[in-house]
């Protein structure tokens, strides 16, 4: 191999890593909080932190990934004398356009199910709840609310206003 054929040859290596590398990352940073955070699995401050983390910077983190990776994808295209390499680029391009739609996709409700319409009584016309029910309660500003756990464990949170402070009880 020629001087030329040899730096060819190098550079294209170093693009097909670089997008590997790039599709890897933007996939990790989407699946990552996913599998952190999952219903029924405990749960430590460390990894909930770094897992709302990794979801606050998705969407911009994806979008410049597919970007880098169109311009990748291009160049190697340009070079590539094979149908099965040209047709692999564009597989390549498939979970990067996967991760850039779901990073901006709220998939900590698809797993925890939401109560989407909760009903609210006073304490003593919670006919529903009896005395050996352990419920989370909230006090905030003088005002109280109590969440039956027997109701959380299916839907995980609910949205409200305790005292004039919106909350969302989660569990």
């Amino acid at each position: 191999m020629t001087t030329d054929k040899k730096s060819l040859f190098f550079s294209r290596r170093v693009e097909w890593l670089a997008l590997i590398g790039i599709t890897l990352f933007a996939l990790a940073i989407v699946v990552l909080p996913v599998w952190i955070i999952q219903p029924f699995k405990p749960q430590t401050a460390r990894g909930v932190e770094l897992s709302y983390n990794l979801r606050r910077w998705s969407p911009l983190v994806t979008v410049l990934s597919l970007a880098s990776a169109v311009f990748l994808v291009a160049s190697l295209w340009r070079g590539s004398r094979r149908w099965w390499t040209k047709a692999f680029l564009l597989i390549l391009l498939i979970p990067l356009l996967a991760s850039t739609w779901f990073a901006r996709q709220n998939h900590f409700e698809w797993m925890f199910n939401p109560l989407a319409s909760a009903g609210y009584v006073k304490a003593n016309e919670a006919a529903f709840v009896s005395d050996a029910d352990i419920v989370m309660a909230v006090d905030s500003n003088g005002e109280a609310a109590a969440y039956p756990i027997r109701q959380m464990a299916y839907h995980h949170l609910v949205q409200d206003t305790v005292g004039g402070t919106p909350i969302v009880a989660t569990y």
